[in-house]
């Protein structure tokens, strides 16, 4: 049997996270929306956009951007897909993949192209009956990576046309028929109402499914607690950290129940020695940590776990428990992250305070044109040092190109954190 995934879907109407596609009421801010999907063990994310003309396209289109920035799992862009244009914008706005509507003319014409350009493997298509699927059965396996069944009533007709893979879109909540649904051959997930639920334990959810029988994306420890090495109170020390930025967060201590806890909820939960009690990380604050990764060391005595931090770590309100600075020495920072960040940063400092003679403030002052001149003659000494290869030289121009890059960046207002989530999608 294959793995079987749940998937939630988003409905983005005038840029806006919407309840459905008939009731239009906003459900809240797109960042604390997007990231419950992310961290909840949703597998997969449908996004619909509703737009009505292509002004409003467009914004939905930026929504759905600033959502492929903030999440990391795999989005399926769909809803007012005509053309290849269309497939493109999505493709570019961060979509793993697009979902097509079987019931508007040409969807097979645009699928042939879709799946000639980007790939099979990224082209869906939704169904809401079997005649698409009657009429096109030598095509479905060839242009199609899954189908979004929209009726349950049709799969036994479904299975029977076609053994293309597919997720079903089931309205109810009832346990015994997901997992009925689930258990077909065919059938690779579900989604429905009961996902799009944020208060849905999606990690729970899967851990009754996997215990009925079905492969599920969830936990499954390569390591037991037993193979862990405990210290004299019979727990193993735990530290944090955040999954982006690898900031160290907090240490704590589990032991058997909190090792298990945490592999079936999602949630890192700990054991606190001075109140004898199991105890959820921001289960009463808010400020959970979602699981990413556990990883034991050398010896199996220590666990780092990877989390998605929801609010603060420390419970003073500091982002991270380590903040008491003992001694410092000064040093020179490589990572090549932090090195732009803070030479980003100074030169927003020096947009924001500028002296005078100082030639990036006189830039500033004189406005983009000026700017994007500067960056322009950069860009011309990389490729005239590249083409007289002298690697010190190259690099001394290369350095120049990436600081007038940043002057750029600052004046137009765009992060190394954009551009690094813009080259993660890609």
């Amino acid at each position: 049997m294959d793995k079987k995934i749940l998937v939630a879907t988003l409905y983005i109407k005038d840029g806006k996270i919407v309840k459905n596609r008939h009731d239009f009421t906003p459900l809240g801010e797109l960042r604390t929306y997007a990231k419950r999907y992310n961290d909840s063990g949703i597998d997969k994310l449908f996004v619909l956009d509703l737009s009505d003309d292509d002004e409003e396209h467009q914004t939905n289109l930026r929504t759905i951007r600033e959502l492929n920035r903030i999440i990391d799992i795999p989005t399926c862009g769909g809803g007012n897909i005509r053309r290849m244009e269309d497939i493109k914008q999505l493709m570019y706005a961060g979509c793993k993949q697009i979902m097509l509507n079987a019931a508007k003319n040409g969807c097979i014409d645009l699928a042939r192209k879709a799946a000639d350009r980007y790939g099979k493997d990224r082209i869906l298509v939704s169904v809401h009956n079997v005649d698409f699927i009657f009429k096109h059965q030598n095509e479905m396996n060839e242009l199609f990576h899954e189908v979004l069944v929209m009726e349950e009533s049709v799969l036994d007709a479904v299975d029977n046309l076609s053994n293309t893979p597919y997720v079903v879109l089931y309205a109810g909540d009832d346990f015994a028929e997901i997992y009925a649904l689930l258990e077909r051959e065919n059938a690779r997930g579900i989604c429905g109402p009961i996902f799009n639920d944020p208060q849905t334990d999606i990690m729970q959810y899967k851990a009754n499914l996997g215990e009925a029988g079905l492969w599920m994306d969830n936990f499954k420890p390569q390591i037991q607690w037993a193979q862990l090495k405990k210290n004299s109170d019979g727990m193993v020390p735990c530290i944090v950290q955040d999954y982006q930025t690898d900031e160290v967060l907090m240490l704590a201590y589990m032991n058997e129940e909190a090792y298990y806890k945490t592999l079936s909820s999602g949630k890192m939960t700990y054991y606190s020695r001075s109140r004898n009690e199991l105890w959820t990380k921001g289960l009463t604050s808010g400020h959970l940590q979602y699981v990413k990764s556990l990883t034991a060391d050398c010896d199996y005595d220590t666990i780092l776990a990877k989390v998605s931090q929801v609010g603060v770590a420390c419970h003073t309100g500091n982002p991270t428990c380590f903040f008491h600075e003992i001694v410092k020495k000064e040093y020179v920072e490589n990572n090549p992250l932090k090195v732009f960040e803070n030479g980003y940063h100074s030169i927003v400092n020096c947009k924001a305070t500028p002296k005078k003679g100082s030639y990036i403030s006189e830039l500033f002052e004189k406005g983009l044109d000026e700017i994007l001149k500067k960056l322009g003659e950069e860009t011309t000494e990389v490729v005239i040092a590249a083409k007289n290869p002298d690697r010190e030289h190259i690099k001394y121009e290369i350095t120049d190109l990436l600081y007038y890059l940043m002057v750029m960046m600052v004046e137009t207002g765009v992060t190394w954190e954009d551009v690094i989530n813009e080259l993660a999608q890609r």
